[in-house]
């Protein structure tokens, strides 16, 4: 069913892509190729992977609620990051609708707190549908902090909550039992995992963080989010800003830690800097998020679209910027193609060379 229209109230949208959400639940995504995603053979994804001549595209939904959503002044979201709003849940299923309709998929970040509601039957139809869900930490902490109190503004207010833990146990405890979470609400192994916030210069020199995530079994991570120019608030971008954008694609790129573990960079511009720190116009947004993806195109790059269906549920209600990525992509012909950052994570691999190899 289509999505509705800017004008269309947040309950009127609930209920309608609440149905839609019961409809995939029941016949699949309709209308839909078969996704490449969750499930995917690993010589198929290494063979994608491995084509230099195809750019890999991806789109990424981290499914946390984002302070000042749904409306301006919303800040108990800092604490309360998992309890996301039908509304955000509704969204995710109906863009996932849309991606699948044009042949492409989503992948999702869940931190583990959504996993405490009552039901997850949304999340269910998103595994059935192909689209795999990544470890997002449990209560979106900060796993660069240096205190508990800098891991989340939930410590910070509720200091018993960390008592007795180090900020290391901390962190790594919440990782820990967000895939606990994950097998045992939703019958799935985590697809990975991106960190609470983008970092510039990623885990770059952070061997210990690394060393964490590889012990819990994850061996790729997806937190590096280049700098970029962003603009005046309330401004339309210059040209200058846009061009600040697309030279960070060249940043975006993925590679290889000393430490084995892969990093699958955030391509800017994320929707909560364009929408809630600058104030941009859903236009302005996807022209920054077309002239991205062309570059990767153009390049034989890689690109990852970085999102949150609690902030695009009030600022692209149509879903207009992730159905324009699976057009771009379409376009392309044998140019390019939607992936899972599995595969982004495997061209990685393949491009890298240990440095016993080259001894």
């Amino acid at each position: 069913m289509p999505l509705p229209s800017p004008r269309v109230s947040r309950r009127q949208f609930l209920a309608g892509s609440m149905a839609a959400g019961a409809a995939v639940m029941c016949g699949g995504l309709s209308g839909a190729a078969a996704p490449v995603g969750r499930g995917i053979p690993a010589a198929k994804r290494r063979e994608l992977a491995a084509d230099e001549s195809k750019a890999l595209i991806t789109i990424t939904l981290d499914l946390e609620m984002s302070r000042h959503y749904p409306k301006r002044g919303m800040m108990e979201w800092d604490f309360q990051k998992g309890n996301l709003d039908d509304a955000t849940k509704a969204y995710s299923v109906a863009a996932a609708e849309k991606a699948a309709a044009k042949g492409g998929f989503i992948h999702f970040f869940c931190v583990g707190r959504v996993l405490e509601h009552k039901s997850v039957d949304w999340l269910n139809t998103l595994i059935q549908g192909g689209h795999p869900i990544g470890n997002h930490t449990y209560d979106h902490v900060y796993v660069l902090a240096s205190t508990p109190e800098e891991a989340q503004f939930r410590f910070r207010r509720s200091p018993w909550l960390a008592q007795g833990k180090s900020t290391e146990e901390l962190i790594e405890e919440n990782i820990r039992i967000t895939t606990v979470a994950m097998q045992d609400r939703l019958k799935i192994e985590p697809d990975g995992f991106r960190t609470p916030g983008g970092f510039q210069t990623a885990l770059d020199g952070r061997a210990d963080i690394q060393q964490l995530l590889l012990n819990q079994g994850f061996s790729w991570v997806s937190c590096k989010y280049p700098a970029h120019d962003a603009g005046e608030e309330h401004q339309e971008p210059t040209a200058a800003v846009y061009e600040s954008i697309v030279a960070a694609q060249a940043a975006a790129q993925p590679y290889v830690y000393p430490s084995g573990l892969v990093e699958v960079p955030m391509s800017p511009i994320s929707d909560v800097n364009a929408f809630r720190t600058k104030f941009w116009k859903l236009e302005y947004f996807k022209k920054a998020i077309r002239l991205g993806v062309e570059w990767a195109i153009e390049n034989r790059a890689c690109y990852d679209f970085l999102a949150h269906p609690s902030c695009l549920v009030v600022e692209d209600p149509q879903a207009e910027t992730i159905q324009m990525i699976c057009d771009i992509v379409n376009d392309a012909g044998d140019k390019a193609v939607i992936v899972d950052c599995d595969t982004i994570a495997e061209r990685a691999r393949l491009r890298h060379k240990p440095s016993a190899e080259t001894k």
